[in-house]
């Protein structure tokens, strides 16, 4: 593991959806990831400004996580991760879910992700390495990024409650088995950091949430 991370979040977009920013300084150059660019980044965008992005991540697309992609893309020339299962999101106004949500945002399209990310993968970006859990049940493709007790949960597991499953490719039983299966056999001690709200650990979740107990 390289040296230790600074994670900062932006809340974004007229949702406030979460995005990271997580940063390692190797002596005056500054390097980072960003999950999640949502909205009206332009914030995010100020802060990076002298910070050498590797990528941006998705947990998933819908339109509230992937709203600030392109800008983001082209201001920081980094390539963009997304699981497989929701890579024609991207450039699909009708199934991110921006056509659906017109008094919130127009509709929203973005270029192709670079990458494709599958269970099991592990990136090495910054010095550190993220896990790749897919853990779907909010959207098909959701996927989670592990990073030693770091977990940045998108919008599978919130504080004290889950994710939506009324949307478009969400199910019950997959985001509860996402949970109980994967992200609950994790150190209870693992920070998450959800796509929105507050953050939470694994080991309060199981013993608090009430939706999971």
């Amino acid at each position: 593991m390289g040296t230790e991370f600074k994670v900062e979040t932006f809340s974004l977009g007229p949702i406030q959806t979460n995005c990271y920013l997580v940063t390692v300084t190797d002596g005056e150059q500054e390097r980072g990831i960003i999950v999640d660019p949502g909205m009206n980044p332009k914030r995010l965008l100020d802060r990076i400004a002298n910070t050498k992005i590797e990528a941006i991540l998705l947990t998933h697309a819908h339109f509230d996580h992937m709203g600030g992609v392109d800008e983001v893309r082209k201001a920081a020339g980094c390539p963009v991760y997304i699981h497989d299962l929701e890579a024609d999101w991207l450039t699909d106004p009708r199934k991110n879910g921006s056509m659906r949500w017109q008094d919130v945002t127009p509709p929203l399209s973005t270029d192709p992700a670079e990458f494709a990310l599958d269970e099991g993968q592990t990136l090495a970006m910054i010095g550190h390495k993220f896990q790749v859990m897919h853990t779907p049940g909010h959207s098909p493709g959701s996927v989670s990024f592990l990073c030693g007790n770091h977990l940045f949960s998108g919008d599978v597991l919130f504080k004290l409650s889950v994710g939506r499953t009324d949307l478009p490719g969400g199910r019950e039983a997959d985001l509860y088995d996402s949970i109980r299966t994967k992200l609950y056999k994790l150190n209870p001690e693992v920070i998450v950091y959800p796509g929105h709200g507050g953050r939470t650990t694994i080991g309060f979740e199981k013993a608090n949430n009430p939706y999971t107990g």
